[in-house]
């Protein structure tokens, strides 16, 4: 059965993390012994427990002080060392990278037609087929560009054609409602003239109908009685004009 990999973490139980700690350094020095046996190694160990005690060991005969200072002696060696490499380093860099830019410059000027009296024959064919490639390289670019710029107005095009499709649309609906509300306009101005025609006829009848007025007397032959005074007799008279 294949063991799990343990989770390296902080143990948080004080008694635990105290015989792990023991157990962890007496095998720490022991690898460290072993090391120093194996390899012909001076070896050097320093370590602190979290109480602040110090546990140390060395295979050294003139102790862990001697390991130390040699220790000391070479960093110390090593930094003057890392810094002078450094120096030099960043020297041929700035050598290297003046030289880049003075064969830029230089073949810049070759690719506008100057400086070209030193260039010998493959060299001037090199530059030719050069410049040859960077037309077609242009030419590409801007083949494709105006392809692209083609591809968006044509975009645009069909946009606006459908806008205007649209506004087509609803100018003919706009339109159609002007008609529709025409209609209904005339048509009420039809049924008000009717209205109008007939109170019209019928006041020139009621003018064409006069009343008239009569005096009547009663008849008193067959009476003495005295006669009355005449009353106003009314008759109104409907002959009518035929239209």
């Amino acid at each position: 059965m294949v063991r799990g990999k343990a989770v390296i973490e902080r143990i948080e139980n004080t008694t635990s993390r105290q015989v792990t700690f023991s157990k962890r350094k007496s095998g720490l020095f022991k690898k460290a012994r072993e090391l120093g046996v194996l390899c012909d190694a001076q070896v050097a160990v320093l370590l602190f427990s979290n109480t602040g005690r110090l546990y140390d060991y060395s295979n050294s005969n003139s102790g862990m002080k001697s390991i130390i200072e040699r220790y000391q002696h070479v960093k110390e060696g090593q930094q003057f060392m890392s810094a002078s490499a450094e120096a030099k380093f960043w020297q041929a860099e700035g050598v290297r990278l003046r030289q880049q830019l003075h064969n830029l410059q230089e073949n810049h000027r070759q690719l506008l037609g100057q400086h070209l009296s030193g260039l010998g024959l493959e060299d001037l064919r090199g530059l030719e087929n050069q410049l040859e490639t960077s037309i077609h390289n242009i030419r590409l670019t801007k083949d494709q560009l105006m392809i692209d710029e083609t591809e968006e107005l044509k975009k645009k095009a069909s946009l606006v054609h459908q806008e205007n499709i649209e506004l087509h649309k609803k100018l003919n609906i706009i339109r159609q409602e002007n008609i529709d509300l025409q209609n209904k306009l005339n048509g009420q101005a039809e049924v008000n003239g009717t209205i109008t025609s007939s109170s019209s006829e019928y006041y020139i009848a009621a003018r064409e109908d006069p009343v008239r007025l009569e005096l009547s007397y009663p008849d008193h032959a067959e009476r003495d009685e005295q006669p009355e005074s005449p009353t106003l007799g009314l008759k109104v008279s409907t002959a009518r004009t035929a239209r």
